[in-house]
Formats: C-alpha cells, structure tokens, sequence
C-alpha cells in the first residue's frame, strides 16, 4: 500500500524526521497514521491492498472514509469481505470514495445501493451553494436519517459540499 508516510515508519512505529514533520504540520493526522497501520498489516490478507494507494481518511460518528486514488475504488468493490472486515476492524462503516473525481461521480460513490434521480445545484442569496440529490424512494432501500446526515457530512468534509437529500416517489 502506498501511503503519504514511509513503509519503514508505518512497520517499525517510529517516524522519520520528514514523517514527523508531516504529523506536526497536520498534512496527516494521527487517524490517518493509525489507519495506514491497520492497512498495511492487513496486506496478507488482502493482496489487493498492495496496489492501493490512501491519500487521506475522513472520521464520522459512524463512517471511517478511505479517500483514494483515482481506479483504486474498483480494487474494493472486487473484494466486498475486505470492506466488512476492515469495519469490524475499526468498529465503524467503511466507505472507500476516490479523490479527484467529479462531483456526480463523488455523490454516486457517496450513494452506492441508491438510485439518484437527479442532482441539482442552488444557489443561495448569500452566494453559497447547496446541491439537492433526489433518491429514488420506492422500495425497502430507503437509507435511514441518521444515515443520511452521516453522508452529508462526509460530504461536507471531504468535498465541502452542502447537501440536501430527499426522496421521490
């Protein structure tokens, strides 16, 4: 796994001085460090994870977000059982979205299982914008509140989108 610190660091524990550096100027937070850790020992069990690169990770209350580069995405779709035990390995929901990708690309990754309708862009008096996503609302799959606000703020931290989520039916 490729990772914003040296193997040798992640292994060993011990951070180089341009590690450190990186830690004390809050390029990477301590999450971030814990989390490469977790990965790289995880390595033997999911080869895949060899040819992946973190670029960074988002905390929710619920959610740990593995942001990675562009392609990697597909890398953990293949392997759904990596996802799941990495969750019970860090006691939260793991969602894997990719950096560098468009806004609808984000919000489809961001909505993985749900059928968007549209996504719409509204501009605010005050100059701000909020992108209103319509899901599909037949059916069993509907996501619960707190999920959603869980998304939304996922949203809000990695994209420093505004979303405003609701349901057709």
């Amino acid at each position: 796994m490729q990772t914003q610190l040296c193997d040798f660091c992640l292994k060993s524990g011990m951070l180089c001085s341009k590690c450190q550096d990186k830690l004390d100027s809050g390029a990477i937070s301590k999450a971030y460090l814990d989390v490469a850790k977790k990965l790289i020992s995880r390595e033997n069990y999911y080869p895949f994870l060899q040819n992946v690169t973190l670029e960074n990770i988002s905390e929710t209350e619920s959610y740990l977000v593995l942001i990675v580069n562009k392609g990697d995405l597909r890398k953990f779709e293949n392997e759904p059982k990596s996802t799941r035990e990495l969750g019970n390995l860090f006691s939260k929901r793991i969602l894997v979205l990719e950096k560098g990708v468009k806004d609808r690309k984000f919000l489809e990754d961001l909505f993985a299982g749900q059928h968007i309708v549209t996504i719409n862009i509204i501009w605010l008096p005050d100059g701000t914008t909020e992108t209103r996503v319509v899901l599909r609302g037949r059916g069993s799959r509907k996501l619960s509140k707190k999920r959603i606000q869980d998304l939304v703020e996922v949203a809000n931290e990695v994209k420093n989108m505004n979303l405003r989520v609701e349901y057709t039916f």
